[in-house]
């Protein structure tokens, strides 16, 4: 089963989608249980490695986080002077309940104050989002813990503890949580030493990631629909989808966001930027009567692929959940992975799933 059959028989029988990891074994006022006492490193600050660091604080778990570029978030960017609301330049949609948030906050006594509104089959940040999010109730307590431009080179696992070596030098570590895109594992930026085992390094080369690419276009009057999805055959190529990013938002502004992952995305990733506009303005004026081209007033875009410690967009819906469970396994009880690639192939690739897999790696390293 893929993630899209997965995620439209949870549809058709009106459940939603399963939690990855339960909080009970993994609260907050639960330390005193803890079996583990040394230290780990996270490679990654996106919201995998974000949570990962989030979770052991709150254990009283020694870590840090090494992350190759100079902010958080990884592919929850947002732009903050485009638009009067965050412009979410990865991670836009909510794809579980907002019950989600106060689960990843992992606290009673804190409560989370995220506005969100249906966008059938998920919901929408109102004048937030998941960066947003991260940066209000995640990061504050484990900014201290993150180190950045620290590239790592690789990874040492032979002995009684772990050498991950960067740039600057080595660090030691009891336990490492893998917390970076799956495309830069494929291209072999991380040396594992010893090489990771043969079933781990098949899931990883055998997964399709997609390209991902966005944009936003603002104009002076509203003359689209809430959504234009094209049709993509076959379905597996990717997904390419026109659609009204001012939605549910307190804002007078007119913005189409164009939302477009894997082959598709090709035709956009190699313009310049003058040719991007003409080239979008275009496809928008054939399907709204020439309406685009006369209205514009300015754009920005978001080439991911071209992102040197991300490279890509994020991995196919149409993954088979056995790789993707393979992707999520530790190895020789050291080496932990944790982020959208990183699941129990129930679900995978959306921000929750990253917090979440986040969760199950840190249970799997105090049990």
């Amino acid at each position: 089963m893929t993630r899209i059959e997965f995620i439209k028989m949870c549809g058709i029988l009106g459940i939603s989608i399963p939690l990855q990891a339960s909080l009970i074994s993994c609260t907050k006022e639960d330390s005193s249980e803890n079996t583990f006492s040394g230290k780990v490193i996270i490679i990654g600050a996106g919201a995998g490695g974000l949570s990962a660091g989030y979770l052991l604080q709150q254990q009283g778990i020694d870590f840090e986080i090494l992350e190759a570029s100079s902010i958080y978030g990884g592919r929850m960017r947002i732009n903050t002077n485009f638009a009067d609301f965050p412009i979410p330049l990865g991670a836009e949609w909510l794809e579980t309940g907002s019950s989600i948030f106060q689960e990843i906050v992992n606290d009673s006594s804190l409560s989370v104050n995220i506005e969100t509104i249906s966008d059938d089959p998920d919901r929408k940040f109102v004048n937030s989002s998941w960066f947003n999010f991260f940066e209000e109730y995640i990061v504050p307590s484990i900014s201290n813990n993150i180190n950045y431009n620290s590239i790592v080179q690789s990874i040492n696992y032979a002995g009684d503890q772990i050498v991950i070596t960067t740039q600057d030098g080595a660090k030691i570590a009891d336990k490492v949580i893998v917390s970076v895109p799956l495309k830069i594992l494929q291209e072999g930026n991380i040396n594992f030493i010893p090489s990771l085992p043969k079933g781990k390094q098949d899931a990883i080369n055998d997964t399709t990631i997609w390209e991902g690419f966005k944009a936003f276009f603002e104009f002076s009057e509203k003359f689209y629909n809430d959504e234009f999805e094209f049709e993509i055959i076959p379905a597996s190529d990717g997904e390419k989808i026109y659609y009204n990013a001012a939605f549910g938002q307190n804002t007078t502004k007119n913005i189409i966001g164009l939302f477009v992952v894997g082959k598709p995305a090709l035709d956009y990733m190699s313009l310049s930027n003058n040719q991007l506009k003409d080239f979008i303005l275009n496809e928008l004026d054939s399907i709204y009567s020439n309406q685009a081209t006369p209205n514009y007033i300015n754009h920005i875009s978001q080439n991911w692929n071209d992102e040197p410690f991300i490279k890509g967009g994020y991995m196919t819906d149409n993954a088979d959940w056995r790789v993707v469970k393979k992707l999520g396994k530790s190895v020789a009880n050291k080496i932990y992975f944790a982020g959208g690639a990183y699941t129990n192939g129930e679900d995978w690739v959306s921000v929750h799933n990253a917090a979440q897999s986040a969760k199950a790696a840190i249970q799997e390293i105090r049990s």
